[in-house]
């Protein structure tokens, strides 16, 4: 299994909530420049958070790609969601596309890599890490690589 883990793109500084925070014209930019690194990745699916920024972000990267599937929303892929708890939903039987946030998303590819959340991998605006390995579990996925845009 492939699993791509994607920051969002640059948001604005302020919005009424923050999860209402949308992408900036450069965090556009820097999103369209990730998803240019997934053309012709095997992505099965794109799962994303519901705040509007990494929405907005995995909407980009599907219209960059041409991926015919819906972006699925969940509820487990927010900034503060437990790493432990988002590994539990993933599926070994898809390569996924994860759209999400810091701290989430370096507790993530830390424990998926290294077993436990001691070292979470640094992840800027837009940055995207590609893991690979027979099960999404922690300590058994290596990181192939992470691109910063």
């Amino acid at each position: 299994m492939r699993l791509w883990v994607l920051r969002h793109g640059q948001a604005e500084a302020h919005a009424a909530t923050d999860a209402e925070r949308n992408l900036t014209a450069h965090g556009r930019q820097q999103v369209l420049a990730s998803a240019a690194q997934l053309i012709g990745q095997p992505i099965t699916g794109i799962l994303a958070s519901p705040y509007a920024r990494a929405q907005q972000t995995a909407h980009l990267v599907r219209e960059a790609l041409g991926f015919e599937g819906e972006v699925r929303t969940v509820s487990w892929l927010t900034p503060d969601a437990n790493p432990l708890r988002a590994l539990e939903q993933l599926d070994s039987a898809e390569n996924l596309l994860l759209v999400s946030h810091q701290p989430l998303v370096g507790s993530l590819i830390g424990l998926l890599q290294h077993g436990h959340l001691r070292d979470p991998q640094a992840m800027d605006t837009a940055s995207l890490a590609e893991l690979a390995g027979d099960w999404p579990l922690a300590g058994a996925m290596t990181l192939v690589r992470v691109d910063h845009p």
